[in-house]
């Protein structure tokens, strides 16, 4: 009866707001299909299992429906809940459903002033990852050989390309190794120092999170780090390049991505608030290895590398 009494009160709001054809809920018991028909063909279902309660369904006009399945441990029935039924109701008539294509207003089209801009795509594409050595007779005589040497033209492909439209914007691979290095040695002192907020300004959004959250978690140990690099470096050298795309139309708007590998001696120390050392040797060099991604827009005005990602191999 309580199923019955849900039923007539949505049927009731559905002739309110002026709808024209009669509602329908079909529902059955166990993992089956439930769906409800609204108006002139709005539909929307969901799989219903004894595990799961909550089934989210498209959007309509920024307008969110979700349909809950409560299941009552009183009887063996299931009650079809539904929320948030008033507030999409003026927008399910016979002229308008829920998958309607959303525009833009005509003065916005004509003009053109939706525009949409991208200050990081927010992820490393295409990471790079260590290949396993083959031989040459492999390489040459298998199949697994074959599909490996056309991977491998491929990536280089890649490269070569993106590196060709980085040099028409002036880039220079001696210049950048300095920037990069220097970019280098100034994101590990401010991890040292513990300055967020400096280092904000050299990495992208996404990177400056996962940052963040390393300095909290090593001033929860150590109270502070001591870092330097010793210089000149060890070997500084460019693994991959990609070219990111952001618009199909116009292939001036990218980003460009370089994996670099970093070989540098460093010295390393860590305290306690008493100054006792907890961890490392400043007297000790270490050789250490790291490969770092660096980011840039080649399209926007003033644009410098970022950090966007590091690769543990």
């Amino acid at each position: 009866m309580a199923l019955v009494r849900r039923f007539q009160t949505v049927h009731s709001l559905l002739r309110t707001a002026g709808s024209r054809e009669s509602s329908s809920f079909p529902i059955r018991s166990g993992n089956e299909l439930s769906w409800i028909q609204i108006g002139d063909g709005f539909r929307f279902g969901c799989w219903r299992s004894y595990h799961s309660s909550l089934c989210n369904v498209p959007e309509a006009h920024g307008k969110s429906v979700y349909s809950r399945l409560y299941e009552s441990h009183n009887a063996n029935t299931h009650l079809l809940r539904c929320t948030m039924i008033a507030e999409s109701l003026p927008f399910m008539n016979e002229k308008r459903s829920a998958t309607t294509q959303v525009k833009a207003p005509p003065q916005l089209q004509k003009t053109g002033a939706v525009r949409v801009s991208m200050v990081s795509p927010g992820f490393v594409y295409e990471p790079y990852a260590l290949q396993e050595k083959i031989s040459i007779w492999r390489r040459c005589f298998t199949r697994s050989g074959w599909r490996r040497t056309k991977e491998d033209f491929i990536r280089e492909l890649r490269s070569a390309y993106a590196i060709a439209k980085l040099r028409k914007t002036g880039y220079s691979k001696n210049t950048f190794y300095i920037e990069a290095l220097e970019l280098y040695k100034q994101i590990n002192i401010l991890m040292a120092n513990g300055d967020k907020k400096t280092i904000r300004k050299n990495v992208t959004e996404r990177m400056y999170s996962a940052l963040k959250n390393e300095i909290k978690q090593r001033e929860a140990i150590w109270d502070g780090v001591y870092w330097e690099m010793i210089e000149p470096v060890v070997k500084i050298r460019t693994l991959q390049a990609r070219l990111i795309g952001i618009d199909r139309t116009d292939l001036k708007k990218a980003f460009i991505q370089l994996t670099l590998e970093f070989l540098t001696k460093q010295k390393f120390e860590a305290y306690d608030a008493k100054g006792n050392v907890l961890a490392g040797d400043r007297k000790k060099e270490v050789l250490v290895r790291d490969i770092w991604v660096f980011e840039k827009s080649l399209f926007h005005t003033g644009a410098y590398w970022r950090l966007c990602g590091r690769i543990k191999l």
